[in-house]
């Protein structure tokens, strides 16, 4: 089998280039590069081990315990991590059978008082609320063989996201830097990093925040670029290797992601397309059409122990406007 770029991977597995990337950063999924040509490159085995990641993440399995399955040699840490997935998803079969079971009691109670001349108060009545105590649930049968397509089915259903937050971020003043080429978070990054520590940004704003975005977003090619932005003093000079802007704030759809998760944009696209109070509002940046990623602790990171305060959570922000 022939060596596949990193641009044919993301269309073949569809996938985006940034998780590929991370997923090499991490050592999950390490790619190979040809001698003069400086792109990514996968081979069968690479391949083969992007299936079981895409699997295993299917299968709701953290990237961090996907790591401990692939180096355990004789699949002992395997099984009990799986064990530890088994006893997670039952207690949330458990959890929603329970919410099932009372919201189907509550509808019998209602309809046996529908229509009678019982005025109902439903926080109130005994024995609505009789029925959490006395409630008898039972076994649900799970089939024994389930295929691929159950189990995307089944993710599908369980990645519905149900905890976005509506927030306002304010106008601000940003300091910002910009890469376009390999490795553009990392290289874009690194300025701003030494900005900030140079004049120890958190202790003149210790509610700085740090944004970033594509620029320009990739279309199937693989280079592409990225944007990052820390909150500064309105009147504080940058540095000529940064850029100094207003941002003018706004509403935004947003969901927290553990880092790598990217994936997780196209959940909160569908939630914002589906929601029926709040629509799509496209605005600056332009970069990705006002969508931007938030790193939540970043006073931490730059205030204090840089390997004890790696971002391992982001913010994704969706811009929106009430319908």
């Amino acid at each position: 089998m022939k060596l596949m770029t990193i641009s044919e991977v993301t269309k073949a597995f569809n996938v985006t280039a940034r998780m590929l990337r991370y997923y090499d950063q991490i050592g999950l999924l390490p790619s190979t590069r040809q001698q003069d040509y400086a792109y990514r490159m996968y081979d069968e085995s690479a391949l083969r081990r992007l299936q079981q990641i895409i699997a295993l993440r299917k299968l709701r399995i953290p990237l961090k315990k996907i790591a401990l399955i692939f180096s355990d040699i004789e699949q002992a840490e395997m099984i009990r991590i799986f064990q530890e997935s088994i006893d997670e998803v039952n207690s949330e079969i458990t959890a929603l059978q329970t919410i099932r079971d009372i919201l189907n009691a509550f509808i019998t109670r209602m309809n046996t008082l529908a229509n009678t001349s019982i005025e109902l108060d439903m926080l109130n009545d005994a024995d609505l609320l009789s029925i959490i105590q006395t409630l008898s649930l039972s076994k649900i049968k799970l089939k024994e063989d389930c295929s691929m397509d159950d189990l995307n089915k089944a993710n599908e259903v369980l990645s519905t996201l149900k905890n976005v937050r509506i927030i306002h971020l304010p106008p601000c003043t940003v300091a910002a830097s910009h890469y376009f080429g390999d490795n553009p978070e990392e290289n874009a990054m690194k300025p701003l990093q030494a900005f900030i520590r140079s004049i120890e940004l958190p202790k003149i704003k210790p509610d700085l925040r740090v944004f970033g975005f594509n620029n320009p977003t990739p279309t199937g090619n693989e280079t592409y670029g990225y944007e990052f932005w820390v909150t500064i003093p309105e009147d504080l000079v940058v540095p000529s290797y940064l850029q100094k802007k207003h941002f003018e704030g706004g509403l935004y759809a947003a969901h927290c992601i553990k880092m790598g998760d990217f994936h997780e944009w196209q959940l909160l696209s569908q939630w914002v397309m589906n929601n029926s109070e709040y629509e799509y509002d496209a605005r600056e940046p332009s970069g990705m059409n006002g969508l931007l990623e938030e790193q939540l602790n970043a006073y931490s990171y730059f205030a204090g122990d840089e390997n004890a305060t790696q971002c391992v959570q982001l913010d994704l922000l969706f811009p929106i406007k009430a319908k």
